[in-house]
Protein backbone atom coordinates (compact mmCIF):
# COMPACT_ATOMS: atom_id res chain seq x y z
CA UNK A 1 0.00 0.00 0.00
CA UNK A 2 1.26 3.45 -0.77
CA UNK A 3 1.61 5.80 2.22
CA UNK A 4 0.38 9.20 2.20
CA UNK A 5 2.80 12.17 1.38
CA UNK A 6 3.81 14.01 4.43
CA UNK A 7 4.16 17.67 3.78
CA UNK A 8 5.54 20.61 6.01
CA UNK A 9 3.14 23.67 6.23
CA UNK A 10 5.25 26.41 5.44
CA UNK A 11 8.39 24.36 6.77
CA UNK A 12 8.52 23.13 9.95
CA UNK A 13 6.72 26.18 11.44
CA UNK A 14 6.69 25.46 14.81
CA UNK A 15 10.43 25.50 15.46
CA UNK A 16 11.21 28.49 12.92
CA UNK A 17 9.33 31.28 11.55
CA UNK A 18 6.82 29.97 8.51
CA UNK A 19 7.96 30.43 5.13
CA UNK A 20 11.79 31.15 6.35
CA UNK A 21 14.71 29.44 5.19
CA UNK A 22 15.14 28.24 8.63
CA UNK A 23 11.64 26.73 8.85
CA UNK A 24 12.49 25.21 5.38
CA UNK A 25 15.80 23.78 6.70
CA UNK A 26 13.99 22.59 10.06
CA UNK A 27 11.55 20.64 7.89
CA UNK A 28 14.09 19.28 6.25
CA UNK A 29 15.89 17.23 9.16
CA UNK A 30 12.49 15.21 8.99
CA UNK A 31 11.94 12.39 6.31
CA UNK A 32 9.55 14.73 5.11
CA UNK A 33 7.78 13.70 1.55
CA UNK A 34 7.60 17.44 0.28
CA UNK A 35 6.59 21.30 1.95
CA UNK A 36 3.93 23.37 1.26
CA UNK A 37 4.75 27.88 0.66
CA UNK A 38 2.78 30.34 -0.31
CA UNK A 39 3.44 32.76 -3.16
CA UNK A 40 2.36 36.70 -2.98
CA UNK A 41 3.86 39.74 -5.00
CA UNK A 42 5.85 42.97 -3.92
CA UNK A 43 4.73 45.85 -5.56
CA UNK A 44 7.55 45.86 -7.73
CA UNK A 45 6.39 42.14 -9.14
CA UNK A 46 8.62 39.93 -7.35
CA UNK A 47 7.13 36.58 -6.05
CA UNK A 48 8.03 36.14 -2.60
CA UNK A 49 6.83 33.74 0.21
CA UNK A 50 4.17 34.95 2.44
CA UNK A 51 0.94 33.47 3.46
CA UNK A 52 -0.79 36.15 5.85
CA UNK A 53 -3.31 39.14 4.40
CA UNK A 54 -1.45 41.71 6.20
CA UNK A 55 1.96 42.36 7.63
CA UNK A 56 0.58 42.39 11.47
CA UNK A 57 3.87 39.64 12.70
CA UNK A 58 6.47 42.29 11.19
CA UNK A 59 4.53 45.28 12.87
CA UNK A 60 2.85 46.35 10.38
CA UNK A 61 -1.08 45.04 10.54
CA UNK A 62 -2.44 47.35 8.00
CA UNK A 63 -0.45 47.13 5.23
CA UNK A 64 -0.18 44.18 2.82
CA UNK A 65 3.07 42.62 1.12
CA UNK A 66 2.06 44.36 -2.18
CA UNK A 67 2.57 47.97 -0.37
CA UNK A 68 6.33 47.15 -0.43
CA UNK A 69 8.99 46.67 -3.10
CA UNK A 70 11.29 43.51 -2.21
CA UNK A 71 14.29 45.98 -1.37
CA UNK A 72 11.71 47.18 1.21
CA UNK A 73 10.81 43.90 2.07
CA UNK A 74 13.99 42.50 2.45
CA UNK A 75 15.20 45.05 4.96
CA UNK A 76 12.27 43.58 7.20
CA UNK A 77 12.62 40.84 10.22
CA UNK A 78 10.30 38.56 8.82
CA UNK A 79 11.50 36.08 11.28
CA UNK A 80 10.74 38.44 14.67
CA UNK A 81 7.44 37.45 15.72
CA UNK A 82 8.50 33.74 15.96
CA UNK A 83 10.59 34.79 19.32
CA UNK A 84 13.14 37.03 20.45
CA UNK A 85 16.08 34.65 20.20
CA UNK A 86 15.15 33.72 16.09
CA UNK A 87 17.83 35.05 13.77
CA UNK A 88 17.11 37.86 11.36
CA UNK A 89 15.55 36.34 8.30
CA UNK A 90 14.36 39.11 4.96
CA UNK A 91 11.98 37.33 2.66
CA UNK A 92 12.28 34.90 1.17
CA UNK A 93 11.94 35.18 -3.05
CA UNK A 94 10.36 32.35 -4.78
CA UNK A 95 12.99 32.23 -6.89
CA UNK A 96 15.59 31.57 -3.98
CA UNK A 97 13.03 28.67 -2.57
CA UNK A 98 12.99 27.12 -5.60
CA UNK A 99 17.04 26.92 -5.77
CA UNK A 100 17.38 25.83 -2.44
CA UNK A 101 14.90 22.88 -2.29
CA UNK A 102 13.39 21.88 -5.78
CA UNK A 103 16.16 18.77 -6.03
CA UNK A 104 15.80 17.82 -1.93
CA UNK A 105 12.08 17.05 -1.69
CA UNK A 106 8.53 17.80 -3.35
CA UNK A 107 7.00 20.83 -4.16
CA UNK A 108 3.44 22.24 -3.51
CA UNK A 109 2.91 25.86 -4.33
CA UNK A 110 -0.13 27.83 -3.70
CA UNK A 111 -0.54 31.08 -5.48
CA UNK A 112 -2.03 34.03 -3.12
CA UNK A 113 -4.50 35.90 -5.29
CA UNK A 114 -6.05 38.68 -3.62
CA UNK A 115 -9.81 39.88 -3.94
CA UNK A 116 -7.95 43.55 -3.53
CA UNK A 117 -5.58 43.26 -6.43
CA UNK A 118 -5.89 43.37 -10.46
CA UNK A 119 -6.84 40.72 -12.63
CA UNK A 120 -3.04 41.56 -14.22
CA UNK A 121 -1.29 40.83 -11.22
CA UNK A 122 -2.49 37.44 -10.59
CA UNK A 123 -1.77 37.02 -14.00
CA UNK A 124 1.86 37.72 -13.49
CA UNK A 125 2.23 36.08 -10.64
CA UNK A 126 0.76 32.70 -12.17
CA UNK A 127 3.40 33.36 -14.98
CA UNK A 128 6.27 34.07 -13.17
CA UNK A 129 5.77 30.87 -10.85
CA UNK A 130 5.36 28.46 -13.73
CA UNK A 131 7.97 30.02 -15.87
CA UNK A 132 10.48 29.90 -12.83
CA UNK A 133 9.24 25.94 -12.43
CA UNK A 134 9.74 25.09 -15.80
CA UNK A 135 8.26 22.07 -17.81
CA UNK A 136 6.97 19.80 -15.96
CA UNK A 137 8.17 16.18 -15.84
CA UNK A 138 5.87 14.78 -12.79
CA UNK A 139 4.24 15.70 -9.97
CA UNK A 140 7.49 16.71 -7.98
CA UNK A 141 6.33 20.34 -8.20
CA UNK A 142 2.20 20.83 -8.06
CA UNK A 143 1.16 24.93 -8.23
CA UNK A 144 -2.39 25.55 -6.09
CA UNK A 145 -4.76 28.12 -5.28
CA UNK A 146 -7.48 28.88 -3.87
CA UNK A 147 -8.97 31.19 -7.17
CA UNK A 148 -10.52 29.03 -9.48
CA UNK A 149 -9.40 31.67 -12.38
CA UNK A 150 -6.07 32.09 -11.73
CA UNK A 151 -6.05 27.83 -12.08
CA UNK A 152 -7.65 28.13 -15.14
CA UNK A 153 -4.94 30.95 -16.52
CA UNK A 154 -2.42 29.00 -15.44
CA UNK A 155 -3.76 25.49 -17.39
CA UNK A 156 -4.07 27.96 -20.52
CA UNK A 157 -0.55 29.36 -20.09
CA UNK A 158 0.98 26.06 -19.30
CA UNK A 159 -1.22 23.27 -20.28
CA UNK A 160 -0.27 19.62 -18.44
CA UNK A 161 1.12 21.83 -15.34
CA UNK A 162 -0.27 19.48 -12.03
CA UNK A 163 -2.70 22.07 -10.95
CA UNK A 164 -4.63 21.48 -7.90
CA UNK A 165 -7.27 23.78 -6.39
CA UNK A 166 -8.06 24.72 -2.38
CA UNK A 167 -11.22 23.98 -1.61
CA UNK A 168 -12.89 26.30 1.41
CA UNK A 169 -13.96 25.00 4.55
CA UNK A 170 -17.99 25.74 3.32
CA UNK A 171 -17.24 23.91 -0.10
CA UNK A 172 -19.54 20.53 -0.93
CA UNK A 173 -19.14 17.38 -2.58
CA UNK A 174 -21.69 19.16 -4.65
CA UNK A 175 -19.31 21.91 -5.37
CA UNK A 176 -16.77 19.33 -6.50
CA UNK A 177 -18.70 17.22 -8.45
CA UNK A 178 -19.12 20.53 -10.65
CA UNK A 179 -15.76 21.68 -10.31
CA UNK A 180 -14.34 18.05 -11.60
CA UNK A 181 -17.15 18.01 -14.19
CA UNK A 182 -16.17 21.25 -15.43
CA UNK A 183 -12.57 21.26 -15.29
CA UNK A 184 -11.29 18.18 -15.87
CA UNK A 185 -7.51 19.59 -16.20
CA UNK A 186 -7.40 19.82 -12.61
CA UNK A 187 -4.67 17.32 -11.31
CA UNK A 188 -6.52 16.93 -7.67
CA UNK A 189 -8.02 19.06 -4.78
CA UNK A 190 -7.28 19.99 -1.68
CA UNK A 191 -9.41 20.12 0.86
CA UNK A 192 -9.83 20.71 4.99
CA UNK A 193 -9.38 17.78 6.68
CA UNK A 194 -12.86 18.56 8.66
CA UNK A 195 -15.24 17.85 5.36
CA UNK A 196 -13.50 15.63 3.97
CA UNK A 197 -15.33 12.08 4.16
CA UNK A 198 -15.67 8.63 2.48
CA UNK A 199 -17.74 10.55 0.04
CA UNK A 200 -15.17 12.95 -1.42
CA UNK A 201 -12.63 10.56 -1.51
CA UNK A 202 -14.83 7.68 -3.46
CA UNK A 203 -15.48 10.85 -5.71
CA UNK A 204 -11.86 11.96 -6.54
CA UNK A 205 -10.52 8.05 -6.91
CA UNK A 206 -13.57 7.33 -9.54
CA UNK A 207 -12.06 10.43 -11.35
CA UNK A 208 -8.33 10.35 -10.82
CA UNK A 209 -7.46 13.42 -9.09
CA UNK A 210 -4.84 13.97 -6.56
CA UNK A 211 -6.08 13.80 -2.86
CA UNK A 212 -4.34 16.49 -0.70
CA UNK A 213 -5.80 17.75 3.04
CA UNK A 214 -5.02 20.64 5.32
CA UNK A 215 -3.97 21.30 8.01
CA UNK A 216 -3.86 18.22 9.76
CA UNK A 217 -2.13 18.76 13.40
CA UNK A 218 -3.85 16.57 15.98
CA UNK A 219 -4.24 13.00 16.43
CA UNK A 220 -7.58 12.77 15.20
CA UNK A 221 -6.99 14.87 11.93
CA UNK A 222 -3.77 13.21 11.09
CA UNK A 223 -5.51 9.77 12.06
CA UNK A 224 -8.39 10.87 9.56
CA UNK A 225 -5.94 11.57 7.01
CA UNK A 226 -4.26 8.37 7.05
CA UNK A 227 -7.21 5.93 7.64
CA UNK A 228 -8.86 7.69 4.37
CA UNK A 229 -5.92 7.10 2.33
CA UNK A 230 -5.12 10.95 1.05
CA UNK A 231 -2.62 11.14 -1.26
CA UNK A 232 -0.85 14.15 0.69
CA UNK A 233 -1.24 14.96 4.25
CA UNK A 234 -0.15 18.91 4.78
CA UNK A 235 1.00 19.29 8.64
CA UNK A 236 2.04 22.04 11.09
CA UNK A 237 3.76 19.15 12.89
CA UNK A 238 5.49 16.99 9.79
CA UNK A 239 7.41 15.17 12.73
CA UNK A 240 4.75 13.90 14.52
CA UNK A 241 2.50 13.17 11.23
CA UNK A 242 5.32 11.09 9.97
CA UNK A 243 5.71 8.91 13.25
CA UNK A 244 2.16 8.12 12.81
CA UNK A 245 2.00 7.20 10.03
CA UNK A 246 4.98 5.18 10.09
CA UNK A 247 4.30 3.34 12.93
Amino acid sequence: MIKPMIFAHRGANKEAAENTRSAFDRALDYAIDGMETDVQLSRDEVAVLWHDRFLGKVGLPDKHIDDFDYAQLQAMNFAAHFSSGSKAEGIMTLRQFLDAYRKRCRLLIEIKNREWEPRSRHEIKVRQTLAMIGAPTDDAIMVSSFNLGSLIYAHQYRPGFPLVYNFEDDQTIADARQVLAEHHFLHGLCLPIATLDDAMVKLLLDHGKCIAVYTCNSNEEINKALQLKVDILISDVPQKALHMRDA
